[in-house]
């Protein structure tokens, strides 16, 4: 799977789940600053310091503001590869986005999603001192997800870990046993259509082979009592015959999915009951690549769901 596309899937894990995410990253922040009242995605490419420089992406830039009157930009980074990682640009982007939005408290995390051991651990912090004085002091939340033992997560209530379960650790005995917790845990927390999209990423990510498929089902059907649902909705949707066509194959009906997908959950969150209005009303057939993009773009930055409306033609 091509970086862009990891990257792809990961976005919209976070634009799917957000409070999840946070609640599992960072729960300090509700219950400092009490209840999430809004939350924005905001303009994923700083600015540029140089016309010549190259963008600077950002993988997921969250602006939450919570009761008590604290803004918090969330500045996510997804690594499927370690040594792509730059702590130096990591902290560009955290100045850059603190001049852009003063009022915010900035906290920048990475994620770190290969299922390897690490022979070198990456740059925690970069501090400059001379005495007793502290010049610069940078640090960032790390979240190593092959750390994470993957029956510590069999219980939980968040759906964002019941899709990130193939990622994390387990024993080989243990894999067809994370998959199913994985599965069966999704589809009893989230909507019909959110188990559709991301049993895929499980799917995937787990790199079930054609021969496991079989004694998968017949691992989940032993449970008959708690998953006869389930059950028929995956012989429904043809589970046997995989379903990794869509993200893994990068098909252009996948993308074309993905990235519809991802503009409306942008307009749900932003825009609310008027945002999805419009997508079901005048987006939702839209094919075009470069026209999707340019939607999402527009619906990150728009101050209003007219001014995306406009561009709707």
């Amino acid at each position: 799977m091509s970086q862009e596309s990891h990257d792809h899937n990961f976005k919209n894990l976070l634009a799917d789940f957000p409070k999840e995410a946070l609640e599992w990253i960072l729960p300090e922040a509700t219950e400092t600053f009490g209840t999430i009242l809004k939350i924005e995605f905001v303009r994923q490419e700083p600015k540029k310091r140089k016309l010549s420089d190259g963008y600077l992406s950002l993988d997921m830039p969250i602006l939450f503001s919570f009761e008590k009157g604290q803004i918090l930009l969330w500045l996510v980074e997804f690594q499927e590869d370690k040594s792509r990682f730059s702590i130096y640009k990591l902290m560009r982007y955290v100045i850059d986005s603190a001049e852009a939005y003063p009022k915010a408290m900035v906290i920048p995390t990475v994620l770190f999603t290969n299922r390897r051991k690490w022979r070198k651990k990456v740059t925690r912090e970069l501090e400059f001192k001379l005495g007793t004085k502290t010049f610069l002091h940078f640090e960032y939340v790390l979240i190593k997800l092959f750390d994470m033992n993957a029956r510590d997560y069999y219980h939980s209530s968040n759906p964002l870990m019941k899709i990130l379960l193939p990622k994390m650790n387990y024993e080989p005995e243990e894999r067809t046993e994370v998959i199913r917790q994985a599965l069966l845990g999704l589809y009893g927390l989230v909507t019909p259509m959110l188990f559709d999209k991301y049993s895929d990423f499980i799917d995937v990510y787990a790199e079930i082979r054609e021969d496991e498929r079989d004694s998968i089902r017949q691992e989940i059907n032993e449970h008959k009592e708690e998953t006869a649902m389930l059950m028929q909705y995956l012989k429904e949707e043809g589970f046997k015959e995989g379903k990794q066509e869509g993200i893994q194959a990068g098909k252009q009906e996948g993308v074309n999915q993905g990235l519809s997908e991802s503009l409306m959950v942008f307009l749900k969150a932003r825009f609310g009951a008027k945002g999805l209005e419009l997508f079901e009303r005048n987006i939702s057939k839209i094919a075009d690549i470069g026209k999707l993009k340019a939607l999402i773009e527009a619906a990150a930055q728009a101050n209003s769901v007219q001014d995306v409306a406009k561009l709707v033609t």
